[in-house]
């Protein structure tokens, strides 16, 4: 039983790990965050640790799928898992860039870039396994949504 849930636990922990970093490192940005002018449908700031952990989550067990299956194609899986990877250390680097650095701008780009990364990731997740790929979207769905209220802040406080 362990051998089976094992990748998963491993695969959960660095992905909330790495979101979890990312929260502590801009705690103090959420001040300056709550002071600035937001666009309409800005959801209540608790809404947001609820949906990031729902979301690290989720990619901790789709790479745990895509790694599950490492036995069929290895350098698919290599494929998909250094994707993933770099999605990871994209979505860390948002964060600071927002909350800690307030450029807004450049953090809409970069969000641009995390938006290619996913799509990308689940392109590749899905070749692998289908359900690790779906499970996908709704983390595609919410970073769009990010890049709403990236860019509307950007306009609203340039």
């Amino acid at each position: 039983m362990w051998k089976k849930i094992k990748p998963y636990i491993i695969s959960i922990a660095i992905a909330l790990l790495v979101g979890g970093l990312s929260a502590l490192l801009t705690k103090s940005g959420m001040e300056e965050y709550q002071k600035v002018n937001q666009p309409p449908l800005s959801p209540p700031m608790v809404v947001f640790p609820i949906v990031w952990t729902i979301l690290f989550t989720l990619m901790g067990i789709s790479s745990a799928i895509i790694y599950e299956k490492g036995k069929y194609d290895d350098a698919e899986i290599s494929s998909a898992i250094r994707i993933y990877g770099l999605n990871l250390i994209v979505n860390f680097f948002w964060s600071i860039i927002f909350f800690n650095l307030g450029a807004y701008l450049f953090a809409f780009i970069w969000l641009l870039l995390l938006l290619v990364i996913i799509i990308l990731m689940i392109v590749e997740f899905y070749k692998i396994s289908k359900i690790a790929a779906l499970i996908q979207i709704p983390y595609l769905l919410w970073v769009a949504f990010a890049g709403y209220l990236n860019f509307m802040i950007y306009l609203l406080n340039k």
